[in-house]
């Protein structure tokens, strides 16, 4: 049985009259999308430039040059499709609609970006600060669209959704740029307060990373019912924080045994005098 070649012939003359025909939207519907590529590749580059030059942060930086890039990438899609001769009314109504309903089904996600872009804006804190935030002290490692990245102090990652980072409560131990350390000493009743008060300051006015300016302070806190509480408040930079405070603790505490001061282990009593009295 032989195949009649003529409806063959037919088919692959009208196919090639198409192609012909359409050939002309074809091309320049790709020489847009090739040309646009390289536009968008140089504008994004441009303005993260300018933004370097200004000083701009480099999460906000970042950010904005993502969200430029992807506007330009569907603006040149949709270009694109309509040079091919695609209706782009009915194509544009689908794109809202699936946002739509992609917008109720990620609402959590939406709100950590709403969130990741008050942060950006606003700036409570920026990479490289310390920060107390959800039960974690940690520092940032990185702002991302939808998480912070932090690290702990034994090395541990910690990621907290943007969305509950922007709506609670942070505390930024790095913003001001030197801390004061809180602590306290109780003393026996017996001892001399100006003789233990002076040695704390000396301690602190010899320690060359404790800043004179603010000026520490050493004084009483409270008078309890078996010792004499004395607040220490020595400032320091935040890279010397920690130095300071484990410094002026164990220095204190051999100055005073070495001037007979007797540190009241208040804890202890307190638990003596409660197991006392129930005795009684």
């Amino acid at each position: 049985m032989e195949l009649d070649p003529h409806p063959l012939k037919t088919y692959i003359e009208t196919i090639l009259e198409s192609l012909l025909a359409y050939s002309p939207k074809l091309i320049s519907a790709f020489f847009i999308l090739i040309i646009g590529l390289y536009f968008i590749r140089f504008v994004n580059r441009l303005i993260r430039r300018i933004m370097a030059r200004r000083h701009i942060d480099p999460t906000l930086t970042n950010f904005l040059g993502d969200l430029l890039l992807w506007a330009l990438r569907i603006l040149l899609f949709v270009t694109f499709i309509s040079k091919l001769g695609v209706e782009t009314s009915s194509f544009v109504a689908i794109l809202g609609a699936m946002g739509l309903a992609i917008g109720l089904s990620l609402q959590g996600s939406l709100s950590n970006i709403a969130g990741g872009m008050l942060i950006i804006l606003f700036k409570p804190f920026k990479v490289g600060d310390v920060i107390e935030a959800q039960g974690v002290v940690a520092t940032v490692a990185e702002i991302q669209i939808f998480v912070t990245k932090l690290i702990t102090g034994n090395n541990q990652t910690v990621f907290i959704p943007n969305g509950s980072l922007s709506n609670g409560n942070i505390i930024n131990y790095s913003m001001q740029g030197q801390r004061r350390a809180d602590f306290t000493f109780s003393v026996s009743y017996d001892t001399n307060l100006k003789e233990a008060k002076s040695i704390i300051m000396k301690i602190l006015t010899d320690n060359p990373k404790v800043l004179q300016t603010p000026a520490p302070s050493v004084f009483v806190l409270s008078l309890n019912d078996t010792a004499v509480v004395l607040a220490v408040r020595p400032w320091a930079t935040n890279e010397d924080y920690g130095n300071v405070f484990t410094d002026t603790l164990e220095s204190c505490k051999a100055a005073f045994e070495k001037e007979g001061i007797r540190i009241q282990p208040y804890v202890q009593e307190l638990s003596k005098t409660i197991i006392e009295t129930k005795k009684v």
